[in-house]
C-alpha cells in the first residue's frame, strides 16, 4: 500500500482530503475466468496498474486518491465456465450506490469510477447519473479502454485481435507485461471468431448467452502476444487516462468552485 491509496491514510487525513478538494477514483474490475491460460484475477490486476498509473503521471496537475480496488463485479456470463466470483447486476449497482454515499458522507465532493471489466459497465454508468441525483457531488465514469479507444487504434493494437476482448490476445499481452514469466507458448493459434453487429455503435447491446464471452469463454487466440506488446498498450492506455482524469477532475473543481461563488 502506498500513499495513492485510500486505505493508507487515517480518517483525519482523508477528512483533510475531501476538504482539499480531493477526487476519488474507484477501479472497478472483475474475478472471472480468463480461458486456460489467464488467472481469474486478469481484470484486476490490468485495471489497478492502470489506475495506479495514471495517478502518478496526473502528479501534481490533479488531486487524486485511489480507493481499494473493487475486484468482484457483474460476471454472470462467466459463471458457467467456473473459476469465477460474481455479484448480480442489482447487488452490484446498490454496491456502487453505497460506496458513492459513504464517501459524500466523508466529506467528498468528486468521484470517478474508473473501469476496467465489461460488464461493469452499465450499472456503473447508472450509479454515476444517480449519485448525482441523489447528493451533492460530481461523479464521472468510464472504461479504460474507450478512453484509450483511439490511441490504441492508432498504434494498430487491433491487429493482434479484438481490443480489448476477452482473454485474447491484448489481455494476454498485458498480463505478460504485468507476469514476466507468463507464456504463451503451447495456446491455440486459431480460435472461432464471435462476429460483433454492434462493436462500432455506442450503448447498443446484442448477444445470447454462451456466447457473449466468445466460444469456450473467450474471444480470440492469444498466441500472438507478447510481454513488449503488453508494455505498450500499458503505456499508452495510461497516458490517456491520464489525460482524461486531469481534465475531469479539474472541470469538476472548477464547476464546484462556480457552485460555491454564487
Amino acid at each position: 500500500m502506498t500513499k495513492l491509496d485510500f486505505g493508507a491514510y487515517t480518517r483525519e487525513e482523508l477528512k483533510a482530503f475531501a476538504n482539499g478538494g480531493y477526487t476519488v477514483i474507484i477501479p472497478l474490475a472483475a474475478t472471472e475466468q480468463h480461458g486456460p491460460h489467464l488467472p481469474v484475477y486478469t481484470d484486476t490486476m490490468i485495471c489497478e496498474r492502470v489506475c495506479r498509473e495514471a495517478i502518478i503521471q496526473a502528479g501534481s496537475a490533479a488531486k487524486l486518491i485511489m480507493a481499494p480496488v473493487l475486484s468482484i463485479g457483474c460476471s454472470g456470463h462467466h459463471l458457467e465456465f467456473g473459476g469465477t466470483l460474481s455479484f448480480s447486476s442489482s447487488v452490484y449497482y446498490q454496491m456502487l450506490m453505497d460506496i458513492g454515499r459513504s464517501l459524500h458522507i466523508g466529506g467528498f465532493k468528486q468521484i470517478i469510477f474508473l473501469n476496467g471489466h465489461g460488464g461493469n459497465e452499465w450499472m456503473m454508468q447508472q450509479a454515476a447519473v444517480d449519485l448525482t441525483m441523489q447528493y451533492s457531488i460530481w461523479t464521472a465514469s468510464a472504461s479504460y479502454w474507450n478512453l484509450a479507444k483511439q490511441a490504441l487504434m492508432d498504434i494498430d493494437a487491433q491487429r493482434i485481435g479484438p481490443v480489448p476482448g476477452h482473454a485474447g490476445a491484448f489481455e494476454t499481452a498485458m498480463m505478460m507485461s504485468l507476469l514476466p514469466d507468463l507464456k504463451a507458448d503451447g495456446l491455440k493459434k486459431e480460435h472461432p471468431s464471435t462476429i460483433s453487429i454492434t462493436k462500432e455503435l455506442t450503448n447498443v447491446f446484442a448477444g445470447r448467452r454462451g456466447l457473449i464471452t466468445g466460444y469456450d469463454g473467450y474471444t480470440d487466440a492469444a498466441d500472438g502476444a507478447t510481454k513488449d506488446m503488453g508494455d505498450l498498450f500499458f503505456a499508452v492506455i495510461a497516458k490517456a487516462v491520464t489525460e482524461w482524469l486531469i481534465q475531469s477532475t479539474n472541470h469538476m473543481q472548477s464547476m464546484k468552485d462556480n457552485d460555491e461563488r454564487e
